[in-house]
């Protein structure tokens, strides 16, 4: 009988895991359009699993194997909801102290824990863990919470580096995991940030890896992954993919604000296109091309004009254009202005790391190295064409021919748009 009764409480337990795990699938895959119903689904299972927890009889958990499963499966439950619950803490204390061994408990306790905001007890847990063995999901949250101490901490590139070095290594363990992929697309677009937004290789990079997460059929239904992927294209002015990321993690997850985002390249793009359309004149681009001077530049620069740029990056070439307007956006960086070069070319520049008191109306730029894009994009019927530069650094522009101080630069950090 009492093999039957342990056998029979192994069965719950095993029951009771299948159960936590599918109840963890819900939580990641299931956004209904109210919250709320969200809540009370997830809140209906977890009431349905710690039920099957209590059916298991007291004196058939008292090994401390069992027990630690039991503690554990009853604090994972428990911390299903994004808000801390010292509840589900105090369970999962149990369980890795009963066995100090089970990874699964130290990487629930870290995430419980950091709920809670003690972001270095949580690191320390997620240590533990991965002292038990290489497991590539703990390395992914190690590799998010080294990103979340980051942006109250003052070594912010040397965490965003460890980030993207753990994400590395889960990806090594097994590299068909998207979430692996996701998670290191994820820290590369923190690091771009935590740059000042100067360094255009670390999107490139997350863009890469938001690609291999994409032959994961299972990451599909993540609507972060859309969002985050999203945000990284926006930034290298990849707007017709933007928009359907962030229509996509819209449809997914209302509850997130990418509804919202849709609407700001929307509007910026409307903007570039009223101005093209509506505000610009003949007669004044004419008489702005006609006042364009002369810039002596270092070698190897020579100066050209928009026609001769190639798609991307164009080394050592320099174009000259007077300032027609400041284009209106929602965004932090980069700034807009609508410009004109010596052929009477209209052209939107993109500007990183530059202060917005720096360029004015009628002044004359030199755009050094500049990244040349003929920009394409049709979206809801409406259809949008004007040729751009992007300039990474406040280093690559002049100003009436003048170059920029560091005092007229400006650094870029955003956290906000970015979920981890």
């Amino acid at each position: 009988m009492e093999n039957s009764g342990s056998g029979e409480e192994e069965a719950l337990l095993v029951k009771a895991a299948k159960s936590t795990d599918e109840l963890y699938l819900l939580r990641d895959t299931y956004f209904p359009q109210n919250p709320d119903d969200r809540t009370s689904n997830l809140q209906q299972h977890s009431d349905l699993i710690l039920t099957l927890l209590d059916s298991v009889p007291p004196e058939e958990r008292k090994s401390p194997t069992q027990r630690a499963i039991f503690e554990y499966l009853r604090g994972k439950v428990l911390d299903v909801f994004p808000e801390y619950k010292k509840e589900a803490e105090d369970h999962l204390s149990k369980a890795v102290k009963l066995n100090p061994s089970l990874a699964d408990a130290w990487l629930c306790l870290g995430n419980c824990i950091w709920k809670k905001g003690d972001l270095s007890a949580a690191k320390n847990c997620l240590n533990l863990a991965l002292n038990k063995g290489p497991n590539k999901k703990i390395l992914c949250q190690l590799s998010m919470l080294k990103r979340s101490m980051s942006q109250s901490a003052d070594n912010q590139a040397e965490l965003v580096d460890e980030s993207i070095q753990h994400a590395k290594e889960a990806i090594a363990l097994d590299v068909k995991d998207g979430n692996s992929w996701y998670n290191l697309g994820n820290a590369y677009v923190t690091s771009f940030f935590v740059t000042g937004g100067w360094d255009h290789t670390r999107l490139s990079h997350s863009l890469k890896a938001y690609q291999n997460a994409e032959k994961d059929e299972g990451i599909k239904s993540n609507p972060d992954f859309y969002f985050n992927s999203a945000i990284a294209n926006k930034y290298l002015e990849n707007y017709e993919r933007a928009l359907s990321g962030f229509e996509a993690a819209a449809s997914k997850d209302p509850g997130l604000n990418a509804a919202d985002e849709v609407q700001k390249i929307v509007n910026l793009l409307d903007n570039v296109d009223n101005l093209l359309r509506v505000h610009v004149r003949a007669k004044r681009i004419a008489a702005l091309a006609a006042s364009l001077a002369a810039v002596n530049l270092k070698l190897p620069y020579r100066t050209v004009t928009m026609d001769l740029l190639s798609e991307g990056l164009n080394r050592t070439l320099a174009v000259d254009g007077k300032v027609l307007f400041f284009i209106r956006s929602e965004g932090v960086a980069p700034l807009y202005y609508l410009l004109c070069d010596s052929n009477q070319t209209c052209f939107v520049l993109s500007i990183y790391g530059v202060r917005q008191d720096v360029i004015k109306g009628g002044d004359q730029l030199t755009l050094l190295d500049p990244c040349f894009r003929d920009v394409d994009v049709s979206w809801k019927e409406k259809h949008y064409q004007f040729k751009s530069i992007r300039l990474d650094f406040y280093e690559q522009v002049l100003v009436n021919g003048k170059a920029l101080t560091p005092q007229q630069a400006i650094r870029t950090s955003i956290y906000a748009q970015h979920k981890p």
